[in-house]
């Protein structure tokens, strides 16, 4: 997970009515926030609780930092053997497998043998050996790793292959309760998961919900233009809050799998589009691809991409033409 690389600038209500009610907490590791208008603050409170309920059984799924969790007990699996996987996990990988198939395999999934290589090189502030790196991108490869869609099994063609959701996760949860708040009848909604947002309609009162944009390499700094959004997912990714420095050289825990290493390009990538799951593995491969090659990749998923390069004391933006119209 990374932090929040946006600024959220939360309009007043002007209904008599609805009530704005926020439920910040701290999951998955990392900063969490449902923001929706009911007019009952007990119910509010209710429904906000199982939003987090939900938010739970996901960290009980998906959390490569718990052996206890189904991705953790992945890790004792049989090489060749069909493996029964909850419903969730096996649309994840479904989706995940499409997303490493469109982006050129810069999203993968399986990179989960260098994710944790890298974590525990930052903890112990040690640069991991070129040998250790190889050897875990050996073990790094959606091609290893396939599934059934009669009998929605998984099957791991080779040891040592691990997995990491941490790319999709947040996007795709944070769609799923914007989901649940329309099934309870909310549908003034946002939600934040690490940074990767989803909305639904906009406040009372207003065209959409604002949103500021992070300035390359900075945790404060703004655009001076804001996003204004409404029944749509965005995402961003950058280096500003995780990165590794060694040799002068800074490289972002965004992890390239074709080559083991941290990307060191000090690039914000900023993707709109109208799925979370979608929105935030787009940045991840747009943080990872040339910029001829993003633009194209956003093009063809019919999503918005800012790219903001920082070169030196100035900041390069690309873009497609599509992003305008949500500034």
């Amino acid at each position: 997970m990374w932090r929040l690389l946006f600024l959220i600038l939360f309009p007043v209500s002007l209904s008599a009515q609805l009530k704005r009610f926020e439920f910040p907490r701290i999951k998955m590791g990392s900063s969490f926030n449902i923001i929706f208008y009911h007019t009952d603050s007990t119910q509010a409170v209710l429904i906000a609780n199982e939003c987090y309920a939900m938010v739970d059984s996901f960290n009980n799924i998906f959390s490569d930092y718990s052996p206890a969790s189904e991705v953790g007990r992945l890790a004792d699996y049989t090489p060749l053997e069909a493996i029964n996987v909850s419903n969730e996990l096996y649309e994840l990988i479904v989706l995940s497998k499409q997303a490493w198939e469109k982006s050129y395999k810069t999203f993968d999934i399986t990179i989960g043998a260098l994710t944790q290589l890298w974590r525990k090189a930052k903890a112990e502030k040690k640069f991991p050996a070129k040998e250790a790196i190889q050897q875990a991108r050996a073990h790094t490869g959606f091609q290893y790793l396939s599934y059934d869609v009669f009998t929605r099994t998984i099957t791991f063609k080779k040891p040592g292959i691990k997995l990491d959701f941490g790319g999709i996760v947040p996007g795709y949860l944070a769609q799923k309760i914007i989901d649940f708040l329309k099934s309870k009848n909310i549908h003034a909604a946002l939600v934040d998961a690490s940074g990767d947002i989803v909305v639904s309609d906009p406040p009372p009162g207003k065209k959409g919900w604002t949103v500021a944009v992070n300035l390359p390499e900075s945790e404060d700094d703004v655009w001076d233009k804001k996003l204004e959004l409404n029944n749509i997912a965005v995402s961003t990714s950058g280096d500003v809050y995780r990165y590794m420095m060694h040799d002068g050289k800074k490289y972002s825990h965004i992890l390239d799998p074709r080559t083991g290493y941290g990307i060191t390009s000090q690039r914000n990538v900023t993707v709109i589009h109208k799925y979370g799951a979608i929105a935030e593995w787009l940045a991840k491969a747009c943080s990872i691809l040339t910029v001829k090659k993003s633009l194209r990749l956003a093009k063809k998923q019919q999503a918005a991409v800012l790219i903001a390069i920082k070169k030196g004391k100035k900041i390069i933006t690309f873009k497609t033409k599509n992003s305008d119209r949500y500034f």
